[in-house]
């Protein structure tokens, strides 16, 4: 019988020899391709999980098969397990067995190549060609032809792999049916992040290869782990904050059976805090040593993560003689990112930036070390720093739901929809006037249809016109901040709402602001006129469906930089404000003689945490902080936990 000769490691025109590519032994080389496949249900949780594809390489590009004759089996049956290093992704599936060809002196014949086909994606491929039928298998002159690979295979991305680990045969299996004729078989399975077909849901899958030669299977996990080794990004200790108290007070529950068996799983070391009243997470971050950290995790609703957000932005500010009291100032951004388990009652900013508020989901994308940069808002009273807000920050009707709400916490989470209807009912209106900065570095618009996905190209475009405002302003090419045209705008409002993100939530998947972006450099400002209670109702409707909720003649959007309110009946009239109310203000206020509203101040509603000052100052800083996430991916459907 004539032997396929052996087969050195893989090399790229220039390149050389890939680094971690198994040592020669006699070689297979199979032109694999990895086709769409239904994967099994994982047990942990049930999910159904959707189809992996990744198009095939183009004519005359090999993917690496397994450096050895046929030995490996998954779930007993033979298959391939093939490594694409250009696209960095790894296949495996069935294989139909080999079949000897009767003439001795044929010449061997090619395998045949996949079809044509790029992946578009790291995290994914397309559908390549049909396999070429058995019958048509070429046959060679005694040589064993390596196996097809049939339909039913999988890919995954190197990066979403989270662990590889030796694994031990049960003997049971061992010596059971044809096995017993086997030799002594060697295991190892990869752990990987298998995704859901309709959702942005994450699970860890995992699969593993039963192998007769030890060799090869040391192989096989020595590279696959050197691949994992070289991913920089990954965090391997983490500071993590739990909130017993918040929401359904099943943080710690969720943590200690959800997370740490990931966690351990990804190898990585955690030290954690519970706290036990409210800004211990804030404070503990100006104490401690936070450079031996390569991120913070917290464990809770968005009301912790707005402590770590705060504590985390205020020790950076304070490291670098930041003061956080000029509302002109330049802020830090922060180098740790932040990680979001999400187990409180709303779980926004989760849901905004990820898709899903499943903790499960989140531990993934931690463990696999996505980042995400997100816009921060400063909100100043008097020259005097009062909250930062990365979600919801809102006038009237939101401020008058929360401070109506705090005094019924007795009731639990159904205070909020109490509190909502009677606010309602109430149906107050605040007289005021709201002076904004357009961001005209924006590439997008608040109605333009284009909502913030992973790897969002209005962020990247308007990061980047940003900075060369500012460098036109440093250099006295352009106008700077202060001769910048402001607009005013003056009346009756119910609502006054500004967001950095989306404010989507299981109960309102779209949000208040449905194409607003997180990484953009600006806030969507959103003004709600004075109108009957049954057209504000339509509006409130209207988060829930896929109508366009700024169809009315008594909104306007805005996307802004900056922006400031002062409320007719506020009583501190100083600094920025004070300055533009002598300004603006008196003119528009004399052409509105008949204007004089005798309600009292409303509050603000500053990412769920009440602003009792009306007179604010905000500000967006692009960019200052990251979470561990890649943004909303592309499905079908986005599916939220009941």
């Amino acid at each position: 019988m004539t032997h396929v000769p052996p087969r050195g490691p893989q090399t790229t025109g220039e390149s050389g020899p890939l680094p971690g590519t198994p040592p020669p032994v006699p070689a297979l080389v199979a032109h694999a391709r990895a086709l769409p496949a239904r994967e099994e249900r994982d047990g942990d949780g049930g999910c159904e999980t959707g189809e992996r594809s990744a198009a095939g390489p183009g004519p005359g590009a090999d993917m690496e098969a397994e450096p050895g004759p046929p030995q490996l089996w998954l779930k007993r049956r033979r298959c391939f397990l093939s490594l694409d290093r250009p696209r960095a992704l790894l296949a495996w599936g069935p294989c139909s067995d080999p079949v000897p060809d009767p003439s001795p002196d044929r010449p061997p014949a090619p395998t045949p190549a996949s079809g044509p086909g790029e992946c578009g994606c790291s995290r994914g491929g397309e559908r390549g060609g049909k396999d070429p039928p058995l019958e048509d298998t070429p046959r060679t002159s005694g040589i064993m032809t390596p196996p097809l690979p049939l339909r039913g295979a999988y890919s995954v991305p190197v990066s979403e792999i989270i662990t590889v680990e030796e694994t031990e045969i049960d003997k049971k299996d061992h010596k059971s049916g044809k096995w017993q004729k086997m030799a002594k078989p060697y295991a190892f399975t990869v752990y990987y992040v298998k995704r859901s077909k309709k959702s942005c849901r994450w699970r860890c899958g995992h699969v593993t290869f039963w192998c007769t030669d030890e060799v090869l299977c040391n192989q096989w996990i020595q590279t696959l782990r050197d691949l994992i080794k070289n991913l920089t990004c990954r965090p391997k200790h983490l500071l993590v904050y739990i909130n017993p108290f918040g929401g359904k007070r099943q943080a710690k529950r969720v943590y200690e059976q959800k997370i740490v068996p990931l966690f351990n799983l990804a190898s990585i070391t955690t030290d954690v805090i519970v706290t036990e009243h409210a800004n211990h997470a804030k404070d503990s971050l100006f104490e401690i040593n936070i450079e031996k950290y390569d991120g913070v995790v917290c464990v809770g609703g968005d009301g912790m993560f707005s402590e770590v957000l705060h504590g985390l932005i205020g020790r950076t500010q304070k490291d670098y003689g930041i003061d956080q009291n000029d509302p002109k100032a330049s802020l830090v951004q922060c180098n740790l990112r932040i990680g979001i388990i999400p187990a409180g009652s709303t779980d926004c900013v989760c849901y905004a930036t990820i898709g899903i508020n499943d903790p499960v989901t989140s531990a993934l994308h931690i463990i696999i070390g996505d980042s995400l940069s997100m816009d921060v808002s400063s909100v100043h009273h008097s020259n005097t720093f009062l909250k930062y807000s990365v979600s919801l920050l809102g006038y009237g009707f939101y401020g008058d739901v929360l401070k109506d709400s705090e005094k019924k916490r007795w009731m639990g989470l159904v205070r909020y929809d109490f509190s909502g209807l009677k606010t309602f009912l109430s149906h107050h209106c605040y007289e005021g006037t709201v002076a904004f900065l357009p961001a005209q570095h924006t590439v997008g618009s608040p109605r333009d249809k284009k909502p913030c996905r992973s790897g969002c190209f209005i962020c990247r475009q308007s990061k980047q016109q940003l900075e060369d405002e500012q460098k036109k302003s440093l250099y006295g090419l352009a106008n700077t901040e202060e001769v910048e045209e402001w607009k005013m705008i003056h009346g009756k409002f119910l609502a006054i709402n500004a967001t950095n993100m989306s404010c989507a939530c299981p109960r309102s998947p779209k949000g208040l602001s449905p194409m607003a972006h997180l990484a953009d450099g600006s806030l969507d400002l959103i003004l709600v006129r004075k109108c009957s209670r049954l057209n504000f109702l339509r509006y409130l409707v209207r988060h829930t469906n896929e109508d366009d909720q700024f169809d009315f003649t008594f909104v306007e959007v805005y996307r802004v930089r900056k922006f400031q309110f002062m409320s007719r009946h506020s009583e501190e009239e100083d600094g920025d404000l004070k300055d533009l109310r002598k300004k603006h203000f008196g003119s528009i206020c004399s052409n509105h003689q008949a204007c004089c509203c005798s309600l009292p101040n409303s509050t603000w509603n500053c990412d769920g945490e009440i602003l009792d000052n009306s007179a604010i100052e905000v500000r967006v800083h692009c960019q200052l902080v990251q979470l561990f996430a890649r943004g909303i991916e592309e499905t079908p459907k986005q599916e939220a936990l009941s």
